[in-house]
């Protein structure tokens, strides 16, 4: 049974720092890409950053390049999100995905498996 395990959301104010772990079990972890999505009430779950199976190519959307950086241990079975420079704006649940296949994708319907989500609540 495949798991992904999300951790490390809370609440900070404007400014702050999180960083947010994603651990896969049940899944061959170096055979996915992984992405970072996140959904705000009421809107749909939006791309964030994605990265490939060996962590040579990173994607991120506009609105949080320069402040937010992706990166994985294969060995550890183990994806991350680092979130510098909050903004109330980035407020929401955030959930990893595997991809079907080695690459990234921004297109949520591209993953096969999901963590449950944790929240991140940013304050002015």
């Amino acid at each position: 049974q495949v798991q992904l395990v999300e951790s490390g959301g809370g609440s900070v104010q404007a400014g702050g720092s999180l960083r947010l772990s994603c651990t896969s079990s049940g899944l061959i972890f170096k055979n996915h890409g992984m992405g970072w999505f996140r959904q705000a009430p009421g809107k749909e779950r939006q791309f964030v950053a994605g990265i490939n199976w060996s962590a040579y190519a990173t994607y991120y959307v506009d609105s949080v390049k320069g402040r937010f950086t992706i990166s994985r241990d294969n060995a550890k079975n183990t994806v991350w999100l680092q979130l510098n420079s909050l903004k109330p704006e980035d407020t929401a649940v955030y959930y990893c995905g595997a991809a079907r296949g080695t690459y990234y994708y921004t297109d949520p319907t591209d993953y096969d498996y999901w963590g449950q989500g944790t929240q991140v609540t940013v304050s002015s």
